[in-house]
């Protein structure tokens, strides 16, 4: 009966620390990365931007699905749009190409180097297309279902 307990024991601390650790990944706070150099959104650097998308990638990202990057040309600027993972823009019908021309809401961030915008919202065509709530959580950590 004493190995039961430990095992039970054992198995809660193993529980409690994946729970916390899960938590600390999904969302780490303003200019906070998740452990993969990758920013996280800040509501108070926030912008809009205007343009053109001048390329559409597929990122691989820390799991094996892919996130969906737009470079967009926004005046003489260039922007790294990260959208979200491919496997929920394809869920919700977003589709993104280049000449696409786009008005993108989201936290303005240095991503390698370069000006990056996480999106929050994007409006395509007259259709706008949350990605974000007005925290920055992303609505795809709510699917339980991919």
């Amino acid at each position: 009966m004493g190995n039961a307990l430990n095992s039970r024991r054992l198995l809660l601390f193993a529980a409690t620390l994946i729970v916390a650790l899960t938590a600390t990944l999904m969302y780490a706070g303003p200019n906070q990365t998740r452990g993969t150099g990758t920013p996280t959104y800040d509501p108070k650097t926030e912008t809009t931007i205007r343009g053109v998308v001048q390329e559409v990638k597929e990122i691989p990202g820390p799991s094996r699905s892919t996130g969906t990057h737009l470079t967009v040309k926004a005046d003489d600027d260039l922007y790294e749009v990260h959208l979200g993972p491919t496997w929920y823009l394809t869920k919700e019908k977003y589709t993104f190409a280049k000449g696409d021309q786009l008005e993108v809401t989201g936290s303005k961030v240095k991503y390698q180097g370069a000006d990056a915008i996480i999106a929050r919202e994007v409006k395509k065509d007259g259709n706008t297309w949350t990605l974000r709530d007005s925290q920055g959580i992303p609505l795809w950590s709510r699917q339980k279902n991919r």
